[in-house]
């Protein structure tokens, strides 16, 4: 498995629970969908897997490498070169062109592809618009430049946090559509947060997290 969340539990400040034995697995190539409440957890369980955060009990291990002996170096390391994320707020650098910010990301792990980022870029349908800015675009180029910055580095594992959630259904298939064939023809795994079932069945597996547990 390139992903193995196990029995992993984590507390907030104050003594609210959040996830209690969460399990999950993902191999490479392969798509998850986590499906929740809102405030079950998802997100955190997301942030734990990208190293964003820190758990009270369990293990992460990825690619081999165990969370429990990495320094914050090796966490950032491990988003820069290994691990990719999608969210909901783009998070795109507004004094960037959208040709800028797709390569941004792989110019920072020093594996900038020049023929791959331009592939992304016509994939995603933002060859007429790669001299524009972020404030120039559309919620959904918006994010379709996020999803691209992401790829661009190759990671071998994307996360999303509900990436089609500001997105009405037409946008939201389109941009889905193009995610999951980046990850087909990556061969990056993707774990996938989202509230929606019609998304959640279009991956290649889906989990529930409910009660700080994954189903």
């Amino acid at each position: 498995m390139l992903l193995t969340v196990d029995q992993v539990s984590k507390t907030y400040p104050g003594g609210r629970p959040v996830l209690q034995d969460a399990s999950i697995s993902l191999a490479q190539g392969e798509s998850l969908s986590l499906t929740g409440e809102s405030g079950s957890g998802k997100s955190t369980l997301l942030h734990l897997v990208a190293a964003l955060d820190g758990f009270d009990a369990g293990q992460i291990t990825f690619d081999g490498i165990s969370y429990s002996t990495l320094d914050d170096g090796g966490r950032a390391a491990l988003r820069r070169n290994r691990v990719a994320l999608v969210f909901q707020q783009f998070n795109l650098i507004p004094s960037l062109t959208v040709a800028q910010n797709l390569a941004f990301h792989a110019r920072l792990a020093g594996r900038h592809d020049p023929a791959w980022t331009t592939e992304i870029a016509g994939r995603l349908g933002l060859d007429g618009v790669l001299d524009h800015f972020p404030e120039q675009l559309s919620g959904g180029q918006q994010q379709r430049v996020a999803i691209g910055r992401a790829m661009s580095v190759r990671p071998k594992l994307l996360l999303a946090d509900e990436p089609t959630g500001n997105l009405d259904e037409v946008a939201a298939k389109a941009v889905l559509d193009l995610m999951l064939d980046l990850v087909r023809v990556s061969g990056t795994a993707l774990l996938l947060v989202t509230h929606s079932q019609s998304v959640a069945v279009r991956l290649d597996r889906q989990a529930h997290l409910a009660g700080g547990r994954v189903t």
